[in-house]
């Protein structure tokens, strides 16, 4: 465990369009540093954006090591680290906020003004180690599966965009979508004790695992017949939004989580969003606070994701997974995990 340097293979785009496994050391942690083994790293739309190059040039900066969702082992400890071990199981906020902009001292790290963040702008975790501050470091309950912990990143997305609206006990909630963030989120949505839950999704596969996550009742209707109280827009197409809004009643609420690609443009009815006297509110990514949150939820049993996985793929067969990222064919298609535990000396279910 605190045998260094580390080398082993990591996941590289080189450019749009260009993917190649390279390897990649890493040595001993600085003050205040935790050195960590990466042991599984989700795969999500923005990855393969990424790989496109489609993101947003802001966002991102080639060559960049992918891993934005990802969970793993400290390695080592720096001096000065507090309450963390060699073979703790730990999660990393991926943001690494300034702190001393406003939105960083109003606690809204998400919108930080000189932000870095793993897999973007930073190098990510689909690597043999990975440094990070130990500030950013949260260790995961022994009994908590590291395969779970990967999707405290996507739980806390969700966690901060609910957060935001005002959800009554009993309210009627419709999610479009059927992937991860749709998922995560008709799974997350019980904690505000909604009297139902559907899920407009894209694919008849989807439906085992909606029901797996809470979703009361699955369709393929666009827009899902309503009127809906609160619509989760989580698919990331200018017609899912569209769908969204259509789907509202009066005196609803939309939340947008899907990111459509740079440039992309939906129209937007402005009438019927002022006669029904609609509430929009987009959400970006997580903050400080609402990743702490889900990782209480996970270690106290609350979170549990589990059944959202549908795929673990050695990182040596890169390919196969982002070929399931683009092109999901018939089956279910949940989370998708890159595996890179130790073979043979991390439990089945991680």
């Amino acid at each position: 465990m605190n045998r260094l340097p580390v080398r082993g293979p990591a996941l590289v785009v080189l450019g749009p369009g260009k993917v190649a496994l390279q390897e990649r050391s890493a040595t001993a942690p600085g003050d205040g540093e935790v050195l960590i083994a990466p042991h599984f790293v989700g795969l999500c739309g923005t990855d393969l954006e990424i790989v496109k190059g489609e993101l947003d040039p802001a966002y991102v900066r080639y060559p960049v090591v992918l891993g934005h969702e990802w969970s793993g082992r400290v390695l080592a400890v720096g001096a000065r680290v507090p309450d963390l071990a060699p073979g703790d199981g730990v999660v990393v906020e991926g943001i690494r906020p300034c702190r001393l902009c406003p939105p960083c001292r109003s606690g809204r790290t998400n919108l930080c003004e000189d932000v870095e963040q793993l897999g973007f702008t930073l190098q990510g975790a689909a690597s043999p180690a990975i440094t990070a501050p130990w500030h950013l470091v949260h260790r995961i309950a022994p009994e908590v599966p590291l395969t779970a912990a990967a999707l405290i990143e996507p739980g806390a997305v969700v966690l901060r965009g609910l957060g935001e609206i005002a959800i009554d006990p009993g309210a009627n909630v419709l999610v479009v979508g059927d992937g991860t963030i749709a998922l995560l989120a008709a799974h997350l949505v019980r904690l505000w004790s909604p009297g139902a839950v559907t899920m407009a999704g894209l694919r008849p596969a989807q439906a085992r695992l909606a029901k797996a996550m809470g979703v009361d009742h699955f369709t393929l209707d666009r827009p899902a017949t309503g009127p809906y109280d609160v619509v989760i827009e989580a698919a990331g197409s200018t017609t899912a939004v569209a769908d969204a809004l259509r789907s509202a009643g009066r005196g609803g609420q939309v939340l947008l989580f899907g990111i459509a690609g740079h440039g992309r443009t939906a129209a937007l009815p402005v009438d019927d969003v002022v006669n029904n006297d609609l509430r929009i509110r987009g959400s970006f990514s997580y903050t400080s606070a609402a990743w702490a949150q889900a990782v209480r939820l996970l270690n106290t049993g609350i979170y549990q994701p589990l059944p959202a996985i549908t795929h673990r793929v050695r990182i040596e067969e890169y390919t196969r997974a982002l070929r399931l990222l683009a092109d999901p064919a018939d089956g279910p298609r949940g989370k998708i995990l890159i595996d890179q535990t130790p073979q043979l000396n991390e439990p089945a279910n991680g």
